[in-house]
């Protein structure tokens, strides 16, 4: 079967484009695109037949695309004026027009003219045949060759091979027959006028790509590679941009080109979606994990779900996940660490589960330290319609992303030229990438055509996720990264410790985007710029620093600690071990907490000091700070006192009337009293000379507040 691709009047109409395609592959649609770009005119050979012609990743086999060009040139046999270019599709690209090509075939001085390489294959013993060259490639390429019709009848006129016999044996032989060369008048494309099989000027269009050089002006018109597989994915790089798929003046001109819209349809005529969920080493802000997936905006009922816990430490978290969620949503599969299910067998199970149910349409893997901020991520992504694609999400303030931009020789990490631009969004659109990781989208109908293997997750000593993605990449499938939206990030999992009841309290370094929006109230940020700030005493300022699940998770951590000093004047934990005015309290250093409190006091209380108390700038230099517990059997209250500070913040760790009643605090110089202290709200007051102050009685409940003395 052959196919005609609708194109614009062509600017050379003696031109014609032949190609095989038994399948119109993502590297096809590809290499259609640039051809239809550029105008030129092309007929698809075999479409649609099954392919027989061997592994095209090996040398033998093609000679299937030999009896395909023959029978086709049948039709052309009276048009002597007809040039006819032969040419791969699936890592083919057109780099300028067909008047440029026919310039350049008709300086050959030629009538055929084949691709040219550095490497013989597929039988090096006929290397010492081959013509010398002074400079350029010396041998010939079966991958793509240009001639008149009549003498590329004569070049293949002799065919009478198999589908899967070897069509660059059968070229070379031709080639290599001198009384042959010479009567159908062949020669190679030695300079790569024609022809670039990447391996000379790579670098250098790749560098004129990067720095915004138009792809029409780039000097060879046709981009291929029959080589390798590294060489693959470096015409998948330039394809990204050529041609004129992305450039500095346009952006991305692609990327609404077939699009999905899910605009309109109901809930229940939503693709399903199977979401695999893999929490596969101890993972901070779990909680906010599910959180996050709960609010994504997407059917529930339209969505199930595989659950991979590989950890018991969060157990806890996963079983209540599902035991207050699971029924929202359509189905829930969990397997957990005494299942003794490794991470590559668990991904292969979760995406078998999707391939093997006929109403899956779509897989999602996303790891737990995916920070996805973004409900309309599935849509997003489903509405692309790619057959793989991953949304971007990198860490924060960090170049380390989900993504790799190029490949090493050795098939791990290597940087492209475009790869900061990309994380950073100054080039937004739809990436062609050799690796995703963490967080994707695939197609189930992918899952059960090309990447039907049952395993995608092994492939000798490759860790899972390059495995998976050598595998995607062997099948010819393409795997895209759009940053075209803002995703979310990736949190940093190196210092996370388990040693304590709340260790998410502990992440203020390693994650402080996350750690802020945990643990500091939604109104801090108004409070920084002057507003919800409130004075109910002379000096004495009162505003929004913590959550409620800040306050209960210190107040919890202290309890867990449980060794609550006695409150007595003997106090081995400060210096001189005296204390005038003692209270029943823990360090925040007896909990390993000292340095994460210095770094709140940093980031969140100094700023808003040097706000309220202009002309002062605090050294933000502490002597003290602990979590006090007032009772009215143990200690309700607190004595008159000055504080050994500058100033002092006193923060409510729990709520009035609630959880006690009774408490507050009475500034005696002003005779004024705050008694009804707001859970989360921190009260901030000079310590010495002007603010003497004690603690009203708790008459019922416990009452907390966290307490720092302030530049001693």
């Amino acid at each position: 079967m052959s196919v005609n691709i609708d194109s614009k009047a062509s600017s050379s109409e003696n031109l014609l484009v032949l190609t095989v395609a038994t399948k119109q592959t993502e590297g096809f649609q590809r290499f259609r695109r640039s051809a239809q770009f550029f105008n030129y005119k092309v007929q698809v050979l075999g479409l649609d037949e099954e392919w027989k012609g061997g592994d095209d990743k090996k040398p033998a086999g093609g000679g299937q695309k030999v009896r395909l060009l023959k029978s086709a040139l049948k039709q052309y046999v009276d048009k002597e004026d007809l040039i006819i270019l032969f040419i791969e599709s699936y890592d083919v690209l057109f780099a300028s027009g067909p008047t440029e090509l026919l310039k350049k075939f008709k300086q050959a001085k030629s009538k055929v003219v084949f691709s040219a390489e550095n490497y013989i294959y597929p039988d090096r013993k006929l290397e010492a045949k081959y013509p010398q060259v002074r400079d350029g490639k010396r041998f010939l390429g079966s991958g793509g060759f240009i001639g008149y019709a009549s003498n590329l009848k004569k070049l293949v006129e002799e065919w009478k091979g198999q589908d899967d016999d070897s069509d660059q044996l059968f070229y070379t032989n031709v080639f290599l027959d001198p009384e042959k060369r010479e009567s159908i008048n062949i020669s190679l494309d030695q300079r790569s006028r024609i022809f670039q099989n990447l391996n000379g000027a790579l670098v250098l269009m790749r560098h004129e790509l990067t720095q915004g050089v138009d792809a029409k002006k780039l000097s060879c018109p046709i981009m291929c590679n029959m080589v390798n597989c590294l060489l693959q994915l470096q015409l998948n790089y330039l394809g990204n941009y050529i041609p004129q798929i992305w450039t500095f003046e346009t952006g991305c001109t692609v990327c609404d080109e077939g699009l999905r819209s899910l605009t309109g349809f109901k809930d229940e005529a939503l693709p399903m979606i199977l979401i695999g969920i893999f929490i596969e080493q101890p993972t901070p802000f779990l909680s906010q994990f599910f959180l996050r997936l709960r609010n994504l905006r997407y059917p529930k009922q339209r969505i199930q779900l595989f659950i991979h816990n590989h950890e018991q430490h969060h157990l806890m978290q996963v079983d209540s996940f599902v035991k207050e969620h699971g029924k929202e949503y359509l189905a829930v599969k969990v397997i957990g660490p005494d299942d003794e299910v490794e991470n590559a067998e668990a991904r292969n199970l979760g995406m078998d589960l999707c391939r093997k149910d006929p109403g899956c349409d779509y897989y999602f893997s996303l790891d737990a330290e995916i920070v996805l901020k973004n409900t309309e991520t599935l849509r997003i992504l489903i509405e692309q319609n790619k057959l793989v694609i991953a949304p971007l999400v990198s860490r924060h303030e960090k170049l380390w992303s989900n993504f790799w931009g190029a490949l090493s020789p050795d098939g791990y990490y290597a940087r492209s030229e475009d790869y900061v631009d990309i994380v950073q969004r100054r080039r937004v659109g739809l990436w062609n990438v050799p690796y995703i990781s963490s967080v994707y989208l695939v197609k189930a109908k992918v899952l059960r055509s090309e990447l039907d293997q049952g395993d995608l997750f092994h492939s000798g000593k490759l860790d899972t996720d390059m495995a998976f993605c050598h595998n995607v990449r062997n099948q010819g499938v393409f795997m895209y990264l759009t940053n075209r939206h803002q995703f979310g990030h990736i949190l940093s999992l190196e210092n996370y410790q388990t040693t304590h009841l709340h260790n998410d309290l502990w992440q203020i370094f390693s994650n402080p985007e996350d750690w802020r929006e945990k643990y500091i109230h939604e109104n801090y940020t108004a409070a920084l710029k002057g507003k919800l700030v409130e004075m109910p005493c002379p000096d004495v300022y009162w505003f929004p620093i913590f959550t409620d699940i800040a306050c209960d998770e210190l107040v919890e951590e202290m309890e867990h600690y449980g060794q609550w000093s006695t409150g007595d004047n003997t106090d081995s934990r400060i210096q001189g071990g005296y204390e005038n005015v003692p209270t029943i309290d823990i360090h925040m250093n007896q909990i390993g907490f000292e340095r994460e409190w210095y770094k709140f006091l940093l980031d969140y209380i100094a700023p808003i000091t040097e706000k309220l108390y202009p002309g002062y700038y605090t050294k933000t230099q502490f002597e003290l700070a602990f979590v006090v517990r007032y009772k009215p059997d143990e200690q309700p209250s607190l004595v008159p006192h000055h504080d050994a500070s500058t100033f002092t913040i006193n923060i409510a760790l729990n709520r009035v009337g609630t959880d006690y009643e009774g408490g507050g605090c009475r500034f005696l110089r002003y005779n004024c009293s705050i008694r009804a202290p707001r859970k989360g709200w921190t009260l901030m007051h000079p310590g010495r000379l002007t603010h003497y102050h004690e603690g009203l009685p708790t008459t019922k409940g416990t009452r907390y507040i966290a307490v720092s003395f302030l530049d001693p």
